[in-house]
């Protein structure tokens, strides 16, 4: 058989024993060589593109792309769904189409999708990866173990327990039980806590469920969608979660909770878990943590962080002093540095001061996968993670966050989001100085998105409508010439959302500004 054929029913019968009870010898590491060597002659020009697309940026385009008979920048081949399905040309073969086949559609695969390597990716809360992360990738693709007990994942398992008990410390959690456990993504970590807090505070709950209380929860105006999720998911429904209006700057009002938190008790309601943000999806805010812990102290609240965002300036102590003062009252917090850090998709942490409460809250024997003993095990002594999370397929994710710090240190990931918040200040300088622009944003930017309009002379006209559709049409021409980003409805239209990660260049935004005054010109804005 060769490299390229599929294998056939008779490759596997001829991998049977023989009639001496011999079988053939194994050749599935020089498969996996000869696949790796091919694969990698596709993404390392798909990377290199990015590379040199960045010489460039500063002018506000990309450079010009020939390959493609479609309008084609290194940021992206843009297609509506009906046209993309026939381009890729999915099918699901009868035979298999070996390694021809495979090496097509991962082509195919480069070619429509997002390059998020290109300095024009400034659409969502991450950007690309690096190195180490691709190296990550890569061995845990190898292993592929669960992390659900000890037995099957003994390296990775420590990783993770060491990771988070670092991660713990950092946010301020220095008990003997501190720690915590990764998670498939920063919605995943809040609904998490959610329970935890539940059956922890009532502790009753985890058997009889609700039993006729009204549970009560909340968040910031601007919070992450997640934690309403979680209340219709978990049987509280989506009025449970109550929004607690934000100051101008986007912060929720702490007096104002504890008005809502009196008036919840008063109609027979049972508030139990705070959400306080580190990092707004929009404006990219921060809650006063002191002011709600002070709250959450008075009415024997769960104080939840959703860092899922902001909150990886734990790792700079400038901006953790600045935007995450009272972080360590917390019960739970949770981090993604997916996000911010470069770490692959998907690393996530929920982390705890008391991690006793997490097995308290979540253990649920099961002979069949856990052999700890049935009586209370000490936190440390807890190897089978699964125990302490909703679920049972767990991936290595901690191992991505522990070899990026082994490979760049502490002082990398500092400096890494000094740079990045620098580049968010400057773009706002940028915007501040153009007549045409109008900024969304506090100044300077509380985190690492730019908002703002764009409206020639400085004046925004009252049809709000008018307004999204110029935003809207803007950021659509824009993919044409390298540059990807979002937009936001807001009481006078949608506006530019744009994300600065830790990759970007100051010469980058300079070059959007470019991009944004050329397009409106060409839309004759």
């Amino acid at each position: 058989m060769t490299a390229n054929a599929p294998i056939s029913l008779t490759d596997i019968e001829g991998s049977l024993p023989d009639i001496n009870g011999q079988e053939p010898p194994l050749n599935r590491a020089d498969e996996v060589k000869e696949l790796l060597d091919a694969v990698q002659k596709l993404i390392i020009p798909f990377i290199r593109a990015a590379d040199e697309d960045a010489r460039v940026k500063h002018t506000s385009h990309s450079l010009a792309a020939t390959s493609s008979i479609f309008p084609r920048t290194t940021l992206v081949e843009q297609h509506p769904p009906h046209l993309l399905e026939p381009l890729l040309g999915l099918e699901t073969p009868g035979e298999g189409k070996g390694k021809n086949g495979l090496l097509q559609m991962v082509q195919k695969i480069l070619q429509y999708s997002v390059n998020t390597w290109d300095q024009g990716f400034m659409d969502k809360l991450y950007a690309s990866t690096n190195a180490v992360g691709v190296v990550s990738e890569l061995i845990l693709a190898v292993l592929n173990t669960n992390v659900h007990v000890y037995q099957v994942s003994p390296a990775l398992t420590l990783i993770e327990k060491h990771t988070t008990r670092f991660l713990a410390s950092l946010c301020g959690f220095d008990l003997e039980h501190s720690g915590g456990i990764s998670q498939p993504g920063g919605s995943s970590s809040n609904s998490t806590a959610i329970i935890i807090a539940r059956n922890t505070l009532f502790p009753e709950t985890k058997k009889e469920g609700h039993y006729g209380r009204r549970f009560a929860i909340f968040t910031s105006a601007h919070g992450h969608y997640s934690i309403e999720k979680a209340a219709q998911m978990f049987g509280m429904g989506s009025d449970a979660v109550k929004k607690v209006p934000t100051d101008a700057g986007g912060m929720m009002r702490a007096d104002l909770l504890n008005a809502m938190v009196q008036n919840s008790k008063a109609e027979g309601e049972t508030p139990f878990f705070v959400n306080a943000t580190a990092g707004t999806t929009v404006l990219g805010s921060f809650d006063p943590l002191d002011e709600i812990a002070d709250v959450c102290k008075k009415h024997g609240l769960w104080l939840h962080v959703d860092g899922s965002w902001g909150g990886s300036f734990v790792f700079n102590a400038e901006l953790k002093a600045s935007r995450l003062q009272g972080i360590e009252r917390a019960n739970t917090v949770t981090i993604s540095p997916h996000k911010m850090l470069g770490v692959p998709m998907t690393c996530s942490f929920l982390l705890g001061r008391d991690l006793r409460q997490f097995w308290k809250a979540m253990t649920l024997p099961a002979g069949y996968l856990f052999h700890n003993p049935k009586s209370t095990v000490p936190v440390s002594d807890i190897y089978d993670l699964a125990d302490l999370t909703p679920q049972c397929g767990r991936r290595g994710d901690s191992l991505k966050l522990h070899l990026a710090l082994i490979y760049h240190g502490l002082p990398y990931y500092s400096a890494l989001l000094s740079h990045a918040h620098a580049t968010a200040a400057h773009l706002c300088t940028l915007i501040l100085s153009n007549p045409n622009f109008i900024l969304v944003s506090p100044y300077p930017p509380p985190c690492f998105q730019v908002c703002f309009f764009w409206a020639r002379g400085g004046k925004l006209g009252e049809d709000v409508d008018e307004t999204t559709r110029v935003t809207e049409e803007i950021v659509r021409k824009l993919v044409l010439k390298g540059w990807m980003m979002d937009f936001s409805p807001g009481a006078m239209g949608s506006f530019f959302r744009v994300v600065i990660s830790g990759g970007t260049r100051r010469e980058t935004v300079e070059g959007l500004v470019k991009a944004i005054e050329l397009v409106a010109e060409e839309l004759e804005l």
